[in-house]
């Protein structure tokens, strides 16, 4: 029977952090222990942690990024398995249950779950909605069908305990530590895999503000752990190596994609609601049958799913200015020593109801 210690790093959480550690308490297969990183809060979470039974450790000082928190928890796992969950996410009660088989495997170093949205309220959560159903039953499947995912979500991530330490930890070096650790560990033959079965609800961000800082955080990430690791990927991981290549292609050629109806309208004289209607149904075309297949896997009404497509444009255009501004910074300024790059860690939330945050200063690797 493999035992599991669950790692919640919290910095400020006091709102969203007993409904985490609710769903701990009730998995099917429950942790063995949970461990709270209490980061130097400035509001209540180390006491509303303490209230449900879990064990709290307090670092002197803020440590500055997610990956630091977990780490300092690290050396108080004993257990087979790892569980990182954030602390604002909501995992099904067959989580663990669901996802611990396929440790079976030997070479399975990392697992993670579908990611879904908890709440759909504003329009920058209904378009996340949108861009988590479509990549979680689109993109990732393929990715786990060849046996090569881009990332293993980090806020509810096992990891195999024996693999993390001889890693040295969960990686400090770039500013998004799951992608640096999933293919880490493929470049190393391990395995890391997609368990669609599992579920996980992230609270996502509500308004503009903290949609850009989670942007700006995961976008940066990945071009950093593109900028260190393409070339092994290329030589030990060729098939992560084209989901990645594909990403960057995406990147590049989305501005042509979209002013395409514009382009179309101005060199062949058709007025442009003729273009952009060929260009919509285009859209549709491509985005509807996932999306289709997302509602019916996890039972969602279809209606609501649908309704909820044209928010994704909004997100879709901040991913897509950051997207240009960390290819631009990460892949050309950095190499060049004329920027260093993303260094600090902000949430892509209020610490409170009242707006509080913090920022978080975490190292980056040149590469």
């Amino acid at each position: 029977m493999r035992t599991i210690t669950a790692i919640v790093p919290a910095h400020n959480e006091e709102e969203g952090l007993p409904a985490t550690l609710e769903s701990l308490a009730r998995q099917t297969v429950p942790p063995d222990r949970v461990l709270v990183v209490d980061d130097a809060s400035t509001d209540r979470t180390g006491e509303v942690a303490a209230s449900h039974g879990v064990t709290v450790l307090r670092p002197p000082r803020n440590l500055g990024s997610k990956a630091k928190a977990q780490n300092y928890a690290l050396p108080h796992c004993t257990t087979d398995l790892v569980l990182a969950v954030d602390a604002d996410t909501v995992l099904a009660p067959d989580y663990l249950e669901t996802v611990l088989p396929v440790f079976d495997d030997p070479t399975v170093s990392v697992a993670a779950g579908t990611v879904r949205t908890r709440h759909t309220r504003t329009v920058w959560e209904r378009g996340r909605s949108t861009e988590y159903l479509f990549g979680f039953h689109w993109h990732r499947p393929i990715q786990a069908r060849a046996n090569s995912p881009m990332v293993c979500s980090g806020c509810c991530s096992v990891f195999r305990r024996d693999d993390l330490m001889s890693f040295g930890g969960f990686p400090e070096r770039t500013i998004v530590e799951d992608m640096d650790y999933t293919w880490s560990q493929q470049i190393a033959g391990r395995r890391a895999v997609y368990v669609s079965d599992a579920v996980a609800l992230a609270a996502d961000p509500e308004d503009l503000t903290y949609l850009r800082k989670q942007v700006w955080r995961w976008m940066a990430g990945f071009c950093q752990n593109v900028r260190l690791h393409l070339g092994s990927l290329i030589r030990h991981k060729p098939l992560l190596a084209l989901w990645v290549h594909l990403a960057l292609l995406e990147i590049i050629t989305a501005p042509l994609w979209w002013a395409t109806p514009f382009v179309t309208a101005a060199t062949t004289g058709q007025p442009l609601a003729v273009t952009f209607a060929w260009w919509a149904g285009a859209e549709l075309l491509l985005t509807a049958p996932p999306l289709i297949y997302a509602a019916h896997r996890r039972k969602l009404p279809l209606a609501g799913v649908l309704l909820n497509l044209p928010c994704v444009y909004a997100t879709k255009t901040v991913n897509l200015v950051y997207a240009w501004k960390a290819l631009l910074i990460e892949l050309v300024l950095v190499p060049l020593h004329l920027a260093r790059g993303l260094t600090v860690y902000e949430k892509g939330r209020a610490d409170t109801p009242r707006g509080r945050t913090t920022a978080r200063t975490a190292p980056v690797g040149a590469g």
